[in-house]
């Protein structure tokens, strides 16, 4: 009798350790369920440092059954976009290990792959309402509880972008921060703010563009809008439909990998204020004057050091490029070449950095830039890497034509300044180049007078 009963309460210690130990995932659904169609049912999926790795299922009613969702901690939401095959995103586990090694918060991954996964787009964009509000009763419900709307971040990839939105006006615009990583074009474009994200939904609405030409959204709808390598065509990303389904998503879901670069803190992209992404790669829109001593600001999540200067300033277009893979963040210098040649040439220049055995490299080639003499020609080179001290500069001029005679450029004069660093450019003096051939040499510190 002894041994039964000792193990009936072994088996029961070991139900109870099982149901602690439960984890709570992400629905996974397949194609079957997009083509049958789903009803929506949102659940909210908690996570923080003493669980990151193990979502807990909130209550939509009883906050008291959780007590590891502290209200005293800031709160960030992240949701997730149409989902036409019904599986889970590929950045869930990323998402969730980054931020919460950032900053400690309740970290409430929102599901609701039961609307989006629906062949019909239509159909998904009419859930994204009832996905809003059931958000916006649990938040009224956080509320109750003492927890502070300032406190709360909402991250939106695609439709969830306006989902937060319509979230962010439910609450009168008093969230504190929305980021939007390429909020959804279709069904969007063209709507009154009503019907979509706008700056007066939260406190601080930032916003990534990286796919404007098809899946995303080409207009600005935040504070700030970042236009990452012009908002189309990112680098590394299939330039064929023969590359199968990341033809149409890889623009679109690079939103989210650049999103990630900058939680994680490996590099920072700055990026500039400008009116066209063709003036950006012109190098017309290098002035950050307008952002105060911290410069023009940085992509992500660090840009609510930003936050004053840029409700301050009203909205504000931005541009960066970036690598094609991570660490995608790009180091910005401003080449300013003067020639001596008694005829104008034109033609596209490649720079390389060496350091410590490295080598950084950017070629500035989206035109052919016009070279006159005597006089300065600004060029604007993103390197792929940032290189911490320059030993040696390496230069390679081309003209592109094949047929016709090769060229030389006689530099007088080529002045190396890095936008973050402008206080110690970098010189070289009586250069020439022939076409197609590098040149290295060591740089000086530039004269006074050649500032």
């Amino acid at each position: 009798m002894f041994l039964w009963r000792y193990l009936a309460l072994l088996l029961l210690i070991t139900v109870q350790v099982s149901k602690a130990q439960r984890c709570d995932e992400f629905t996974d659904l397949d194609i079957s369920h997009a083509i049958i169609g789903t009803n929506i049912r949102t659940r909210l999926l908690l996570y923080t440092r003493d669980n990151g790795t193990c979502g807990t299922l909130m209550s939509h009613t009883d906050l008291s059954a959780h007590p590891q969702f502290n209200l005293s901690r800031p709160t960030t939401f992240v949701i997730h976009g149409y989902r036409p095959t019904g599986s889970p995103p590929m950045w869930l586990h990323s998402i969730t290990e980054l931020l919460l090694a950032r900053k400690d918060i309740n970290l409430i991954i929102v599901d609701w792959n039961h609307g989006a996964a629906n062949v019909n787009y239509f159909k998904a964009v009419e859930n994204t309402h009832k996905a809003a509000d059931n958000l916006t009763a649990f938040i009224k419900k956080m509320q109750e509880h003492g927890a502070s709307l300032s406190s709360i971040h909402m991250i939106g990839v695609s439709l969830g972008a306006h989902i937060s939105g319509f979230v962010g006006a439910n609450l009168n615009g008093s969230i504190g921060r929305i980021t939007a990583l390429d909020p959804a074009g279709p069904q969007f474009t063209g709507t009154p703010p009503e019907d979509r994200l706008d700056p007066t939904d939260a406190q601080f609405v930032d916003v990534l563009h990286t796919d404007i030409d098809a899946l995303g959204f080409r207009e600005p709808l935040g504070h700030i809008d970042f236009y990452a390598n012009g908002g189309t065509d990112q680098p590394g990303c299939p330039k064929t439909i023969f590359s199968g389904g990341s033809y149409f998503k890889c623009d679109h879901q690079r939103s989210v990998l650049l999103y990630l670069d900058s939680v994680n803190g490996t590099c920072a992209s700055q990026a500039f204020p400008c009116s066209s992404y063709k003036d950006f790669l012109d190098g017309d829109c290098l002035g950050c004057d307008q952002f105060g001593a911290a410069g023009c600001p940085v992509f992500g999540y660090d840009v609510t050091e930003w936050r004053d200067v840029l409700l301050r300033l009203g909205q504000t277009k931005m541009f960066f490029t970036t690598n094609a893979a991570s660490p995608f963040c790009k180091t910005n210098y401003r080449v300013d070449v003067m020639i001596w040649n008694k005829d104008m040439r034109s033609g596209y220049i490649t720079v390389k950095l060496h350091s410590n055995g490295k080598e950084a490299v950017a070629t500035i080639d989206h035109k052919a830039a016009k070279f006159k003499s005597y006089t300065e020609t600004r060029l604007f080179a993103q390197f792929d890497k940032d290189p911490q001290s320059v030993e040696k500069m390496s230069l390679k001029f081309s003209t592109g034509n094949v047929f016709k005679p090769k060229y030389k450029l006689r530099v007088l004069r080529i002045r190396l300044t890095h936008l973050e660093h402008m206080d110690r450019p970098l010189c070289r003096y009586d250069i020439v180049l022939e076409e197609n051939k590098e040149v290295s040499f060591r740089p000086i510190p530039c004269e006074e007078s050649n500032f």
